[in-house]
């Protein structure tokens, strides 16, 4: 269990690193160079496919996860049981993750303010995503050992 958590902590914050490099790379190389007119075609094709990407990857990754857990817990063996839910996470965590990183990267090519609120739409989605051992527990319905 430790190690899963240690996993999912590490790629969670993994992504908020490369929403930072991104910003970095956004502020010192692509404001200098790269820029598309917002409400040219190409610009309101990006902004758009972003838009839905997070309209349906956020509520998506969350829902099917949820079913996926509850699934889960069916499994008698607790190291696949674990290992599934490792698998599922980091699935759900890299969806959201990249809406998160493709709307700061975004913001910086587009110079539209949506963009920036796109960002931080799945910015909150991937807080609900935040891993705890006490969550890992509930989702799989582990019984800890009473001492």
């Amino acid at each position: 269990m430790k190690k899963t958590l240690r996993d999912l902590q590490l790629a969670y914050y993994a992504v908020y690193i490369l929403a930072i490099m991104a910003a970095l790379l956004g502020y010192y190389v692509l404001r200098a160079g790269v820029n598309i007119d917002p409400l040219s075609a190409t610009g309101t094709a990006l902004s758009s496919i972003l838009i839905i990407y997070i309209i349906g990857s956020i509520p998506g990754s969350l829902w099917l996860f949820h079913r996926y857990s509850l699934k889960l817990q069916k499994e008698p063996d607790i190291t696949i049981r674990l290992s599934k839910y490792k698998k599922a996470a980091f699935i759900r965590l890299a969806a959201i993750g990249i809406a998160f990183i493709a709307g700061v990267i975004f913001y910086y090519i587009l110079r539209s303010q949506s963009m920036i609120f796109c960002a931080g739409i799945a910015a909150i989605g991937l807080f609900f995503c935040k891993p705890a051992e006490v969550k890992i527990i509930s989702d799989l319905q582990i019984e800890e050992p009473e001492v």
